[in-house]
């Protein structure tokens, strides 16, 4: 069964990242009650750099419980908790292969979210796991957890059941986008199928057409 653990939310806090300061909204931590979820964020959540977090194909970021375990065993850690990589939901149940680009999930009576690509982790999760090494390793492990756009806004709990009311016809994982983003980039023939894709967000898009095109040079 899908399941809602944890709402997460930070505002934008500084740190001091290579002689510079900087912002970000990395530090989640869990809130309690029912909470709105809205078209751009969750009410009490803000993204330190707009450019490159939020918006409406990154409106928010879930993240599997179930990969806690595994982070706990790997890096010998047990001070790991809800928002610790710094996602907004943390949920059961969706794993990165068996949910898809465009599957659209309802948490609550109202909201619904639809999954628009997976998440690739920047050198402020280093920074929050005092691991500068972590972003990549996190991204190789391909527990990287993915990003909704908000269809409905409205209010959501801790605890909520989460439904999938809708998957696209064409349906590829996050898993297997990911794969060709970063692993599998000789593939291109389901890159071409990819890129197509209705849901993905078009930063995703650009960059599998850029893969694409670079085949072409070659």
């Amino acid at each position: 069964m899908m399941k809602l653990l944890s709402i997460n939310v930070s505002k934008p806090k500084p740190i001091t990242y290579n002689g510079k300061i900087i912002h970000t909204g990395i530090f989640k931590e869990p809130v309690s009650g029912t909470v709105m979820l809205r078209e751009n964020n969750i009410e009490g959540d803000g993204q330190g750099d707009l450019k490159v977090h939020g918006g409406t194909y990154k409106a928010i970021y879930g993240y599997p419980y179930e990969h806690y375990s595994h982070w706990k065993n790997e890096l010998g850690r047990d001070d790991l908790s809800y928002g610790q990589f710094g996602e907004n939901l943390t949920v059961a149940g969706m794993l990165e292969e068996e949910i898809h680009i465009g599957d659209v999930f309802q948490i609550g009576s109202d909201v619904k979210l639809q999954i628009t690509q997976p998440r690739v982790p920047c050198f402020k999760l280093g920074y929050k796991m005092e691991l500068p090494e972590f972003p990549k390793q996190f991204l190789e492990s391909r527990r990287v957890g993915f990003y909704f756009r908000v269809l409905a806004e409205g209010e959501i709990t801790a605890g909520d059941t989460i439904s999938r009311i809708e998957s696209p016809s064409e349906q590829m994982s996050v898993n297997e986008i990911l794969n060709l983003r970063f692993f599998d980039t000789n593939n291109h023939e389901l890159i071409e199928k990819a890129r197509k894709l209705p849901a993905l967000s078009p930063s995703w898009k650009k960059d599998f057409i850029r893969i694409l095109q670079t085949k072409d040079l070659i």
